[in-house]
């Protein structure tokens, strides 16, 4: 009798709390409203999480979806007070450029980040995409240059600072973020990427460069061979560090890191000593891999973030709609056209090549103008493309994880996932390319799910919304991911031959 009024008991109060949950906005709402989640709603554990998602590996829930509007249904809040530039420790002049190109405040990242830089601490910066990261590392760097450069006999081919990327797309973009501060001070920006590396060692470059953006082929080729000089170099930065320190990069990562003299913590003084790391990424695995003590003092490591790290973005509204793989195409043509009746820009993200080529022929069979960019591409075809999107020459774009990192997507509207992609990072950085500071409101995501294991990791990301918890297993260790599938499969065959 005991156990039954406790049943009874429970099934009143998980009742009650449902019924007060929707008097709240609703944080999850599906096709089928039974499953809608509200804010502040919780699960018993004896009845588990209801997810939307449950049943669709079943044929029979094709045409089912569920949006998730995380705050974008709530209602501005008064500001609070926010922390100035002078705040967070950037000298007048700067401040004064900072303000000329439209910045006011800065970012929470930001807040957080510049003063730890400032005062000499080797900083791991992680934070979602479109928050101000590449600004939280250049403001400091610049300021710390300008005390630097009287005291400091000026050479060519050897900068103060040297930001490293993954892919020669993101290092131009960040080049011309730090060209556009360094216009109006006395900073010399150079941008070196890879292509013609043989050429250049042959008729090097000589320049007088206070900060090289670079990726870090082409620089770790010219650092060896003489061309670069690395005895002037005071702040090393490593952005999209999830990448550069996973099993493709990390070997030449480390050889070339081992070169610097990074130090515990940098005593900020003129002229400058030792060498300072930096490393940014919207996406970082809790434990940074063993490797990265060769050339820092993981302890001297200060972590910098957000509290939206590793979670959905929380202004972005998010649909997830499961298809068969034949609707596909129907279904995305819908979406575009859409989108084109309201000149509202597009980017179309699918997980292969041939599928980023077939998207664009069958768009601009269907007199929609799209235009495609992927890793297989010559680089100066992928600029040449990616600039007419940006500029809005073209609005609409079919492109594979290349562009879903880093690059200034401003104007994206609608973020459609034509294939769901196949780990939690890339879903958090093809996000990102909405709803980054300066996008149009109402900037969204839309993901067919067609595959088993695209149902999977949509349920741990519904999972993770429901339970307010951070999305499971956000490494971009991608090399790692696939090595380790490779061993599994292997052993499982092993035990059953």
């Amino acid at each position: 009798m005991s156990k039954l009024r406790q049943l009874i008991s429970t099934s009143y109060s998980r009742y009650y709390s449902l019924q007060q949950a929707k008097k709240k906005l609703p944080i999850i709402t599906c096709k089928r409203p039974e499953f809608n989640h509200y804010e502040g709603q919780s699960y018993s554990k004896y009845e588990g999480i209801k997810l939307a998602s449950q049943g669709w590996l079943h044929n029979k829930s094709k045409g089912d979806y569920f949006i998730i509007h995380g705050n974008a249904n709530k209602k501005e809040e008064t500001p609070v007070y926010r922390k100035t530039f002078e705040d967070i420790g950037l000298k007048d002049h700067l401040v004064k450029v900072v303000k000329d190109l439209g910045f006011t405040l800065p970012t929470a990242i930001q807040t957080k980040a510049v003063p730890a830089i400032l005062n000499g601490h080797n900083t791991v910066i992680t934070a979602e995409t479109g928050c101000g990261k590449t600004l939280a590392y250049l403001l400091p760097i610049i300021q710390h240059i300008l005390e630097w450069k009287p005291s400091i006999q000026e050479e060519f081919n050897s900068p103060l600072a040297v930001v490293i990327t993954p892919n020669r797309e993101l290092a131009l973009q960040i080049g011309e973020v730090a060209q556009t501060i360094a216009q109006s001070i006395n900073i010399n920006v150079t941008t070196l990427i890879g292509g013609k590396t043989k050429k250049k060692m042959l008729n090097p470059p000589i320049e007088h460069s206070d900060i090289l953006i670079t990726t870090l082929g082409a620089y770790s080729k010219l650092v060896t061979t003489g061309i670069y000089k690395i005895h002037n170099v005071h702040h090393i930065v490593l952005d999209e560090a999830d990448s550069l320190l996973d099993d493709t990069f990390i070997d030449k990562v480390t050889y070339l890191l081992k070169k610097f003299s990074i130090q515990y913590k940098v005593d900020i003084q003129v002229p400058p000593t030792g060498c300072q790391l930096t490393l940014v990424s919207a996406t970082l695995p809790r434990d940074l891999p063993e490797t990265v003590n060769s050339f820092v003092a993981a302890e001297s490591l200060k972590m910098v973030r957000t509290s939206n790290i590793h979670r959905i973005l929380p202004h972005v509204p998010q649909k997830f709609l499961r298809l068969g793989k034949a609707h596909k195409p129907a279904e995305l043509l819908k979406l575009v056209q859409a989108d084109q009746n309201e000149r509202r820009p597009v980017m179309i993200f699918s997980n292969q090549t041939s599928g980023c080529d077939f998207v664009s022929m069958f768009l601009n069979e269907n007199n929609v103008e799209c235009i495609n960019i992927n890793g297989q591409m010559p680089v100066q075809l992928k600029l040449g493309k990616f600039e007419m999107f940006r500029s809005g020459k073209v609005n609409v774009i079919s492109c594979t994880d290349i562009v879903s990192r880093g690059l200034d997507t401003t104007r994206t509207h609608h973020v459609i996932n034509y294939d769901f992609p196949l780990h939690t990072s890339d879903y958090i950085h093809r996000c990102g390319r909405a709803g980054r500071l300066g996008s149009p409101p109402g900037s969204h995501v839309t993901s067919f799910v067609a595959w088993p294991r695209e149902v999977e990791l949509v349920q741990k990301i519904e999972t993770s919304v429901r339970t307010n918890s951070d999305l499971p297993h956000v490494n971009a260790n991608i090399k790692r991911v696939i090595r380790d599938r490779i061993v599994r499969m292997s052993g499982a065959l092993a035990r059953a031959s």
